[in-house]
């Protein structure tokens, strides 16, 4: 079982800048890759980003290419989200998961196990 734990979020105004981090523990043995969702109220979870831990290979939407970057640091099990021009329409609770190694896309909640609790990001105009 792998633990998540967010940290990071926070209210801020438009154009400003977050990071967001994701440590992972417990039972990573087949973890494979993290990635970061948002969902805001009335909304599905979105995609924003996922990385794998070896290798570095990294994916994005283009809802926010260009504007976050996701990162890692495997000596403390940690991955980031690097926010940059935030606006409005990016108010959400943002989450980390996890997943292992399988065929199919990054984009899927289905493809990930474990989850964070979340975040909660808020950008005022």
């Amino acid at each position: 079982q792998v633990h998540l734990v967010e940290s990071g979020g926070g209210l801020v105004q438009a154009g400003a800048s977050l990071r967001l981090s994701c440590t992972a523990s417990g039972g990573t043995f087949s973890s494979y890759r993290m990635g970061w969702f948002r969902q805001a109220p009335g909304k599905e979870r979105e995609f924003l980003a996922a990385i794998t831990w070896t290798g570095g290979s990294t994916g994005y939407p283009d809802s926010v290419t260009g504007r976050f970057t996701i990162s890692s640091d495997n000596a403390k099990n940690t991955v980031y989200l690097q926010m940059n021009s935030l606006k409005p329409e990016d108010t959400a609770i943002y989450s980390c998961a996890d997943g292992p190694p399988r065929y199919g896309l990054w984009t899927r909640p289905a493809m990930y196990d474990y989850w964070g609790q979340g975040t909660q990001v808020t950008v005022s105009s």
